[in-house]
């Protein structure tokens, strides 16, 4: 409800007097922040609706992105984080949105590649100047130019890499793209400490010891934690594991009220550093 609240008070300001930082063509223009970007009215509402759980601004700033970075964003999916990303660098920045490999061969990856390289064509006065790379660690895919990055950003993803067996190969690639002194972000979902590997890959969630373990053995020097992604009431503990929880609701209707009152999982945020 505040989350709510607060987008309609600051769409009400940008139709006031922010819209004066759009280009004459519809595009952001210079000097957006990361909180105008969150607040965008271009943003899809489904989008704004997860903002209660994922905290955009937050995060980002924990990361220390601005509108002047050089931003890779791994599998960026159906664009969550891109709304909000491509305005807010599309002036003064360079952002890469490394998606699924074109030639991959899991249908699934086809699909939301393709859909995502649909979105950016057919809404140009939000996606402008997204360059659409792609990342596969298994085929030594770079996402993005060697030593040239400032921000490696990566949401929801680690469980899938270790479900794979690539985990250390991403983390290695990760560094290979980023400039020294840039910032690897990672939000994942947080399983307890001792959770062994299988647990992790069975259920999606994650334990810190392990994303750091990954981070350091690449080279990246531990930077900091965030808990703004925080949820205390998920127990990481579900039938179908992190899927159990919104917005998948894999039991579908069974127990649905519980799993959506529970909300979004309950995720670390850490940051580390490429050393100098």
């Amino acid at each position: 409800m505040l989350n709510q609240l607060y987008r309609r008070v600051t769409g009400c300001l940008w139709g006031v007097a922010g819209m004066s930082v759009l280009a004459a063509n519809g595009v952001w223009a210079d000097n957006m922040t990361i909180e105008q970007a969150v607040a965008n009215p271009l943003r899809t509402e489904a989008n704004v609706s997860r903002d209660s759980y994922r905290h955009p601004a937050e995060t980002l700033t924990f990361f220390e992105v601005t509108g002047d970075s050089t931003v890779v964003e791994i599998w960026p999916g159906r664009g969550w984080y891109t709304e909000i990303l491509a305005p807010l660098l599309a002036e003064n920045g360079t952002f890469y949105a490394a998606h699924f490999a074109k030639e991959t061969p899991v249908a699934y990856f086809q699909k939301s590649r393709q859909a995502f390289e649909e979105m950016v064509k057919d809404k140009p006065e939000l996606y402008k100047g997204v360059v659409v790379t792609e990342f596969e660690p298994a085929q030594d895919v770079l996402p993005g130019p060697v030593a040239k990055v400032d921000h490696v950003l990566t949401f929801r993803n680690v469980h899938n890499w270790l479900k794979a067996d690539t985990a250390e190969k991403a983390f290695a690639e990760f560094y290979q793209v980023l400039k020294p002194g840039g910032i690897l972000g990672v939000v994942e979902h947080r399983a307890k400490p001792g959770t062994s590997l299988n647990d992790m890959v069975r259920s999606g969630y994650v334990t810190e010891e392990k994303v750091i373990e990954l981070a350091e053995q690449a080279g990246f020097v531990f930077a900091g934690r965030s808990e703004v992604n925080a949820n205390e009431k998920d127990s990481a503990d579900h039938p179908k594991g992190v899927w159990t929880l919104p917005p998948t609701l894999r039991l579908g209707d069974q127990d649905r009220d519980k799993y959506t009152a529970i909300g979004e999982s309950d995720r670390m945020t850490l940051k580390f550093r490429k050393p100098e």
